[in-house]
């Protein structure tokens, strides 16, 4: 077979292994076995260089987002075969043109399924990820390989802005946090200081007032290289994890991200790491600041922030917390600071072995392994398996090697996936990658404990689903409700030979609700733990709401459906417990919409998002009977004025991620194929009686079609704490198909 897609000469270098789930690029590999992946890794010379840099060579000016190229283009040239089923033949040509689509559509996205039967894909997007683990790398005399190091500062490189610095996010402005940690970075990856674009960015840096006021993260790495003053830092008072567990700041009741990233932030301030002066600090440390780094008053400098980077403003409260915890540091009790160290390093080694040390993300995957080297050293086996997951971690695009917001997406892609493929009977012309996918989904199921979940304050997990991988061991609310309807839904479509039993449904409904909340949704880990005024002593500056783990209104809606479903598919099983479930989840997602019909959207950009997942449930919610009819329709029918006011000139929807920071409707220039599928699914779940207003945003995604079957990478698609945008590069695929599919199960099979 001819060359589908075009594919550059080093990409052909770069092979995804998959196993069990697990992703790791190899360098030149020939074996397929992960085990063996960094054989070749270090065979890079002068004219490898040479061809990597002209091959990744990439232009964000138009968009900063790759389009998953080196993955893609590879797997679909070694698989692809054009679809040889029978297409049905509506009899009006219009009809006959959306069928065909989602055949092409769902046809080209089964051949990027692995083996496995999930489906992998690039979920980068932050800046401050990579720079962490850099500076364990740099740290602990663990180098990466020289291919991938190549690749690390072609994608910092491709990622910097025009005015010299990085942002948050790729698409994000310059900040001194994004631009301070990148340029670090390609200094430890051997990028000369006076290479032309560093010489841009140290000029922004000094600019915007020198390292000095960088955020409190940045504040924490520098300290780590030894070059910030760990005096500059509040303090991180590892004795809070001493305090009794009653008490509502207890950190056992932080939303688990920040828990689990100030857990090893507060061993390594506690035991003031940092890594010995050398001629490469020295001179990192005259290159970030405007002044002299020893004349530095840095206990001043706790609280300067770049304005370019503030996005949480720090309480009165927060401030005098600070207070009393930096002036503990002045008398703080060696017995007392002894153990609390001691139980972080307990409570380290708990999260290593819950998650065969993958770690719940990539930010405390990075500090957890600073820890555990400066615990047992760099030859110990406790790092070592640490450096073996940090491949997991990385992943390779025509824009370089970036470091992923998680070991991957790959339980939520693959539930997803399957539903899309599964809302029309087209699906079923697609057996084989069904099958797999429930392999997956069966595979991904939590079916056992960890003996120490309680001991360090995880939510009950047997039955539920994660976002990436079982190893990965941490159950998620809506991940479980999406793998819970994924397999409700294989299980009707009459395909699938059932290996999960009732016993493993019932055990995923009980963990939904177990997972309930007080107001009646749904929060993402664990059931709320704190109250709301503790969002106070957010000390983090660049996120907002990272205390506590809120109930959401996409979360609370993906565990009603899921819940939906089961009563239709088991109607014996709990009912009265569902049945309460379902109504103070429906009236939780009321009480969310905002007055102009809409949804926020927490963990997708952004109102179309969370507006589909708002009328997708109570669509559901009327049709099975609950709630008060009139209402529901009053809310439903607000919801879709707001979508079609919205709707642009071609047809299509499309929002900016300043949704997200600025929790206001920002139109983006151009339409967007994953708004528009949003948008598409919401009103036709709503029964939206004007078809044209529909037809308009089918025919703008059946425009935006390959003539393969894909769709072009837009603007990026996900976010997290309203602040920091990611990428779902599955998305572009998935949310086509499901409306296209959509349209075709409402209007032509019907």
């Amino acid at each position: 077979m001819n060359s589908v897609l075009a594919v550059k000469p080093s990409w052909k270098n770069w092979r995804l292994l998959t196993e069990h789930g697990r992703h790791v690029w190899a360098y030149q590999a020939h074996a397929s076995h992960i085990d063996r992946h960094l054989e070749n890794a270090d065979a890079v010379d002068a004219g490898e260089i040479a061809r990597l840099t002209e091959d990744f060579r990439f232009d964000p000016s138009e968009n900063p987002n790759s389009g998953d190229q080196v993955f893609r283009h590879t797997a679909i040239n070694a698989r692809y075969q054009a679809f040889s089923g029978q297409i049905p033949c509506p009899d009006h040509p219009g009809q006959q043109k959306i069928v065909a689509a989602v055949i092409k559509g769902i046809n080209y996205f089964s051949f990027l399924q692995s083996e496995d039967g999930h489906w992998p894909g690039d979920y980068g997007g932050p800046l401050f990820l990579l720079p962490g683990l850099l500076i364990a790398s740099y740290l602990s005399n663990t180098p990466f390989p020289k291919a991938h190091q190549e690749m690390m500062k072609l994608y910092v490189g491709n990622h910097q802005n025009p005015d010299g610095g990085w942002g948050l996010h790729i698409e994000g402005p310059s900040t001194l946090l994004g631009t301070v940690l990148n340029y670090v970075s390609l200094r430890i990856l051997g990028v000369d200081k006076n290479h032309k674009n560093l010489i841009k960015a140290r000029a922004w840096i000094k600019d915007n007032g020198g390292a000095t006021g960088i955020p409190s993260w940045g504040k924490f790495y520098l300290a780590l290289l030894n070059c910030y003053d760990w005096n500059g830092c509040h303090s991180l008072f590892p004795e809070m994890w001493l305090l009794p567990r009653w008490l509502p700041v207890h950190p056992w009741r932080y939303w688990c991200h920040s828990r689990m990233v100030y857990l090893p932030m507060a061993y390594c301030y506690g035991q003031r790491i940092k890594a010995p002066e050398n001629d490469f600090i020295r001179s990192l440390r005259e290159e970030i600041y405007i002044q002299d780094f020893n004349s530095i008053d840095w206990p001043k400098q706790r609280s300067a922030v770049c304005e370019k980077d503030v996005y949480s403003q720090p309480s009165p409260v927060l401030k005098w917390l600070n207070f009393f915890t930096n002036t503990y540091e002045k008398i703080k009790c060696a017995w007392l600071r002894t153990k609390a160290l001691d139980f972080i390093v307990a409570y380290l080694n708990a999260e290593d072995q819950q998650t065969a040390y993958i770690n719940l993300g990539p930010v405390n995957q990075a500090i957890n392994s600073i820890s555990i080297w400066h615990v047992y050293g760099a030859d110990s086996e406790p790092f070592q398996n640490h450096v073996t997951r940090w491949f997991d971690y990385l992943w390779v695009a025509e824009d370089g090697m970036k470091m992923s917001g998680y070991n991957g997406s790959q339980l939520w892609d693959t539930a997803f996936a399957t539903r899309a493929m599964l809302e029309s009977s087209l699906g079923r012309q697609f057996p084989e990658t069904l099958v797999k996918g429930y392999a997956f989904i069966d595979a991904a199921q939590i079916k056992s404990e960890h003996p120490s979940h309680a001991q360090y304050f995880r939510h009950p997990m047997i039955g539920s689903w994660p976002f990436s991988t079982a190893e990965n061991g941490w159950p998620v609310a809506d991940c479980t409700a999406e793998g819970l309807s994924a397999l409700l839904a294989l299980h009707n479509c009459g395909l699938i030979k059932p290996s999960i039993g009732e016993e493993r449904i019932q055990h995923a409904v009980d963990v939904i609700l177990s997972y309930q909340n007080p107001d009646g949704g749904w929060a993402t880990y664990e059931v709320t733990r704190a109250p709301k005024w503790l969002e106070q002593l957010n000390p983090s500056e660049i996120f907002a709401d990272i205390m506590a783990d809120y109930s959401w209104t996409e979360c609370s809606a993906a565990c009603v459906q899921a819940l939906l479903e089961m009563q239709r598919s088991y109607p014996a099983y709990k009912t009265a417990d569902l049945g309460k479930a379902i109504t103070a989840g429906i009236s939780f997602i009321l009480k969310q919409q905002r007055l102009d019909g809409s949804w926020y959207g927490g963990w997708g950009v952004c109102f179309t998002y969370a507006t589909w997942f708002g009328v997708e449930t109570l669509s559901q919610a009327l049709s099975d009977g609950y709630g008060d009819a009139s209402v529901l329709k009053t809310r439903i029918h607000a919801a879709c004025q707001f979508l079609v006011q919205k709707q642009k000139v071609d047809g299509g929807w499309g929002e900016t991620y300043e949704s997200c920071a600025k929790q206001v409707y920002t139109e983006a220039a151009q339409s967007q194929v994953v708004n528009t599928a949003w948008a598409l699914l919401a009103l036709m779940a709503a029964d939206f009686e004007d078809t044209h207003t529909i037809e308009r945003g089918v025919l703008l995604v059946l425009n935006r079609q390959t003539e393969l079957g894909d769709w072009l990478q837009e603007r990026i698609s996900g976010v997290f704490n309203y602040n920091c945008m990611i990428t779902y590069a599955n998305y572009r695929n998935i949310f086509p198909i499901w409306a296209l599919g959509r349209y075709v199960k409402k209007y032509v099979e019907t």
